[in-house]
């Protein structure tokens, strides 16, 4: 028997089996209305509402709907009434500016498009067929009780559309499939042992790789869902403690966020030996991974993948035969990205050392761009960009990143993207923008600048010249002026010997 994977399978689950438990505790704090506690069966019912008011504006299976949003329940609900019923959702970076979001819109050909309230102005020149508020329920949601009409599941359709930064200024679309969010989520949940018993915190951007994975993974087995809309490291104490909560997906950032809070806590840390929070993109250094399990009584848990594999490649968690070691020599042993996840396989390209990757989990392809599709799956592997290598346990360590894509507070930003930016300023002659160490984001941006003969420019100058044309994130936190940058015979800059003096003496180099 064949039964077709689908992203409402997790979502007819929690109804079916959990439907008067409460699935989402909705942020309080937000400018739409909060809609407060939820039990799974009024998150089947949104999702309902939701699908029969895309029927009613003849949005058909297919064709995309874009969101750009803070965390939210309208934002979460949004994947079971939007992709679940055939349609593919688009979330969208809400740090990102206009131009950018624009461009994603048009790119994906989005129909509709939901946005925060918060960023409802500053967005008001990106248009939509559709373009509606979250909060305005009457505009997003059909009648109670309406009908949709019913999809037959496609697991090799598209259920998302996730833009990541590449090697150029223009993000591409990432599609994933059903197949591929339904492999990641039973995955991701097996290898953390995901239960109903179970509390996650959205320490996470829902809009990043579809949240990893975990708003499937935890409706799936009937978990409890804490919204939390913007990071702030004392708040996600006082979450943690008020809700119960067991486990976070999380970047480096957030880490020291909560450790700084931990320092100012009053009172036993909440969570001690309950709670598991995992982490990906530039790994933090051993000192965070001991303090993380040390002063706060986490269990860390160190990830690698790409919006591309859904995420989830490798998984590196505490292991018995590692409960004798320090809690330095087990953080140095966690900082590594980890053992191929179930039914992942990795190999490493003998010619360039790059990471290859072979599993259901990788994308469909890129949407509207055959070439670079073609340039990343070919071979029969998914080519990661990374550069890295296997040991003799098989856990794989990224030691550079062949893509010129910087990953700072779990945001990828590409360096091309960045430099095009500093080059239109008039006084900038050359410019080279590496990733560099950060004990706070992991790493950090760093322009490498030469400055036209006669001209004038500071290092806030040139930050602040970005930050007016790009996302915020995307800007440098330091400049360093050169007199020449130091290029090939051919007249190629190599950047790997413009960080390496940065990153000398560290076990990674992935700037």
């Amino acid at each position: 028997m064949f039964v077709p994977f689908s992203v409402s399978d997790f979502i007819d689950r929690a109804v079916a089996v959990y439907g008067q438990r409460v699935g989402v505790v909705d942020e309080p704090d937000q400018p739409a209305p909060s809609q407060g506690e939820l039990t799974y069966a009024q998150v089947g019912e949104l999702a309902k509402r939701q699908a029969a008011r895309l029927d009613e504006l003849g949005i058909a299976p297919g064709e995309r709907v874009a969101i750009v949003s803070h965390n939210s329940a309208r934002f979460l609900t949004s994947f079971f009434g939007v992709s679940g019923y055939g349609r593919v959702l688009v979330p969208i970076n809400f740090r990102l500016r206009p131009s950018e979001v624009q461009y994603i819109v048009q790119q994906s050909g989005a129909r509709m498009l939901l946005v925060d309230p918060e960023i409802d102005a500053e967005l008001a020149d990106v248009e939509a067929e559709f373009r509606y508020v979250l909060g305005d329920d009457d505009a997003i949601y059909a009648a109670p009780g309406s009908e949709p009409v019913p999809w037959t599941p496609d697991e090799n359709a598209t259920a998302t559309i996730n833009y990541t930064s590449g090697t150029t200024a223009m993000p591409k679309g990432v599609q994933l499939t059903h197949r591929n969010i339904w492999t990641n989520a039973a995955t991701f949940g097996l290898h953390l042992g995901v239960s109903d018993r179970d509390v996650y915190l959205h320490t996470l951007p829902t809009f990043h790789a579809n949240g990893w994975g975990m708003p499937f993974t935890l409706t799936g087995v009937g978990g409890k869902h804490v919204v939390l809309r913007k990071v702030d490291g004392a708040e996600i104490l006082r979450r943690v403690e008020e809700h119960g909560v067991t486990v976070m997906c999380a970047a480096p950032a957030v880490c020291s966020a909560v450790l700084s809070a931990a320092a100012e806590w009053d009172g036993e840390i909440p969570g001690r030996d309950r709670v598991r929070i995992i982490v990906a993109g530039a790994p933090p250094p051993t000192a965070t991974v001991a303090a993380i399990e040390e002063k706060l009584g986490w269990e860390f848990i160190q990830i690698y993948g790409l919006t591309e594999t859904s995420p989830l490649l490798t998984v590196n968690r505490r292991r018995s035969e590692w409960d004798d070691l320090t809690p330095e020599e087990r953080a140095g042993k966690l900082v590594r990205a980890g053992a191929p996840a179930l039914g992942v396989t990795l190999d490493i390209n003998p010619t360039d050392g790059e990471v290859l990757a072979r599993s259901n989990v990788v994308l469909e392809g890129y949407w509207n761009k055959p070439e670079e599709t073609s340039a990343a799956l070919r071979d029969g592997w998914f080519h990661t960009g990374d550069g890295g290598s296997i040991d003799d346990e098989g856990y794989l360590t990224i030691s550079d990143r062949k893509k010129d894509v910087i990953i700072t507070g779990g945001e990828n930003v590409s360096s091309i993207e960045v430099e095009d930016v500093l080059f239109s300023h008039p006084a900038v002659s050359e410019v080279a923008v590496i990733g560099v160490p950060s004990e706070k984001w992991g790493e950090t941006i760093k322009a490498l600048v030469v400055l036209t003969p006669g001209t004038e420019a500071t290092e806030a100058d040139l930050i602040s010249w970005c930050k007016e044309r790009a996302a915020g994130y995307k800007a440098p936190t330091s400049v360093e002026f050169r007199d020449e940058l130091a290029r090939t015979a051919t007249g190629k800059l190599q950047k790997f010997k413009l960080r390496e003096p940065y990153w000398k003496g560290m076990s990674k180099n992935v700037g």
